[in-house]
Parts: C-alpha cells; structure tokens; sequence
C-alpha cells in the first residue's frame, strides 16, 4: 500500500453563486472600520487646507483698515494735516483721530488700549512727533514707523517716532504671549481627549475636577517654564497663571461639552473654533486693527482672543485690566459645563456604581 497521505474531502463547488448588490455592499462598508477611516482621511485632508488658509488669510498680508490715533497739540495745523493726508495714503487706511488735552491725557488712553498710536502737533514749525506703543501691537507699530518714515519727507514734514510702550527684551516680535494662550487653548483641550480616551470611567464630577485640576497644574508650568526657567517674559505670575489656568479650562470643557452633544466627531468642532477661527482671529500674532474686519471682531469673542486679550494686559498694562476677556472665557466655561452637566448622561464615559446588595 501506498504511504501517500490521503486529501481531505473536497467540498462542492458553489454554483450560482448571487453576487452582492450594491445595497449590501454599502452596509458591509458602513458597518466596517472602513466607513469611520475614509471620513477622517477625507476630513484632515481638508482641514489641512483649511489650517494653511485661516492663518495665511488673516497673517501674510496684514494690511490696517482703521487705526485709532490720539492727536494733541495743534493738531489742525497744515503740517499735521499734510502728514495724516499721506499716512492715509500710503496706509490706504484711515487714522481714527481722537483728540486729547495733553499728552498724559493720551498715554492714559494707551494704556486703556483705546488708541494704537499718539501724534503730538507743536504750534510751530513743520515737525509732528509720532509716538507708538509696540506693546499695543508691534505688527501695527512697525507698519506705522515705516510708513512715517516715507510720509514725512514727501509731505515736507520732519517726523520723530518714540515707543512709548516698548515690548520686553526676551519679547522681540511680541510673539511670547500669543505662544502661551496657544498652548494653553491646545493643551486644554488635548488634556481633556486624553480623559476622554485614558480615564473613560470618570463620573462627571470627577471629569470636571480632573480637568480643573491640569489647568491649574499646566498654568503653573508654563508660567515656571517661560518666565522663571527661559527668562524670555516676565510675567505677573498669579495674574498670568491664572489666565492660563481659565483658557486650559475653557477649552477643556469646550471639548467636553461637543463630546456630550455629537460623541466621537467632538474633535471637529473644537478644532474649528479654537484653532482654525480662535487663533488667528485672537490678536496675537497679527493685531485685531491689521486683521480682516470680521476676524477682529469674532476674535476678541472666542476663547483664544479672550486669553490673549487679557495676558496681554497684564504683563504690559498693569492697573489697565478690563473684564471683558474674562467674561467672554467665564461665559465658555459656564456654557460648557451647563451643557455638560445637564446632559451628562449622554457622555460617553462615566462607570455604573453597583448596586447595592442586600443582607441575606
């Protein structure tokens, strides 16, 4: 007898075989890890188009649309109006001009960051005396030196520029503070997903203290990191921990609360409204009066314009504090947290205490 193993049976050949509609073939796919990825491929490939846009359109050709100008002195004199004929000009821009009693009268409003720049007119002679505050805004700053530099001499008009408001010397390009509330926007909400992915079964309370908890942590890191370690901004640490702490917190509970309404699409949404819309338009990087009209009005509303609005003056116009950034991040956070309490029981975390068990 042959040694030769034996093949196993060999099953019938299928014939007739239906093949599937184009029906079935969809369910297969949307039931499949195949739906979920496609829709992502096809989301980051145009939220990086997005991205790139947003902050090309507000920061490569920052141009001024109207600039708030103090002007003291003789300030109706030819040589003054000769020299805001051609600032207009060469701006194509106009100079909002707000007249003051003194010079003083005008730093106050500085300071207020009411006005962006003073012009001081003397009663003779044809000479103007530009004074600028590049802690206003150092991209508005520059654009008004250079085109003072141009203007005085066509108009037949000797100008002088001062800063009244310099920026910090670790704080070249006024970039510092727009980096920390972005950090803080990001890792706000970065922290919470992380919750979402990593502490799944915190209960909604537990959630909320966790997040307020990081924020007050990162706060102090970032302030401890940029001031203390780099030496690059000397920063008023409570006042600015704390504004860092808020923004971490806004933004945490941002997330948490889209993550309640719409699950596991809640990246979207957040990402749009703090890092597509809330970035650029915030003022940091690019001042809110060389920004579209529309961005520099939505951005002083979101939480990133509030964060940079009210760091800002804290580190450069101290005893000048509004409330309005602080109200515009409280509101986020009293929104966010509303919602997700309210609806808790729709977030996809939280643990079911077991019930307890009765004497036998």
């Amino acid at each position: 007898m042959s040694d030769m193993p034996t093949k196993g049976p060999v099953p019938p050949r299928e014939e007739g075989r239906r093949p599937r509609t184009l029906s079935e073939c969809w369910n297969a796919f949307r039931q499949s890890p195949f739906l979920p990825a496609t829709v992502l491929l096809l989301i980051i490939s145009a939220a990086a188009g997005v991205f790139a846009g947003s902050y090309t359109y507000a920061m490569a050709d920052p141009t001024p649309r109207s600039v708030p100008t103090a002007v003291v002195g003789a300030w109706d004199r030819e040589p003054a109006r000769r020299f805001v004929a051609g600032m207009e000009k060469a701006l194509a821009a106009s100079l909002k001009l707000h007249p003051y009693d003194s010079l003083r009268t005008a730093e106050t409003a500085v300071d207020d960051q009411r006005i962006f720049a003073v012009l001081d007119v003397p009663a003779t002679g044809n000479s103007v005396t530009l004074h600028l505050s590049s802690a206003s805004g150092s991209s508005v700053a520059q654009v008004l030196q250079d085109a003072a530099r141009q203007v005085g001499p066509a108009a037949g008009v000797r100008v002088t520029v001062r800063d009244l408001k310099p920026l910090q010397r670790g704080d070249p390009r006024g970039l510092a503070i727009f980096y920390i509330s972005l950090a803080a926007v990001i890792i706000g909400f970065v922290g919470a997903i992380q919750l979402s992915v990593h502490a799944r079964d915190l209960n909604p309370a537990e959630r909320v203290a966790f997040t307020l908890a990081y924020s007050l942590l990162g706060g102090f890191v970032i302030v401890a990191v940029v001031d203390w370690w780099l030496g690059a901004l000397r920063l008023p640490f409570v006042e600015s921990w704390l504004i860092l702490a808020l923004t971490m917190f806004t933004s945490g509970m941002v997330f948490t609360m889209f993550n309640t309404l719409i699950g596991r699409w809640a990246m979207l949404p957040t990402w749009g409204l703090m890092v597509l819309l809330g970035n650029p338009s915030s003022g940091g990087a690019v001042s809110w009066p060389l920004l579209p009209s529309a961005l520099g009005t939505i951005g002083r509303w979101l939480p990133p314009g509030a964060s940079v609005n009210a760091q800002h003056t804290a580190v450069y116009f101290a005893g000048h504090q509004h409330a309005f950034p602080f109200l515009v991040l409280a509101g986020w956070t009293v929104v966010s947290c509303a919602v997700f309490w309210i609806w808790r029981h729709r977030h996809p975390g939280g643990r079911t205490e077991p019930a307890p068990q009765s004497p036998s």
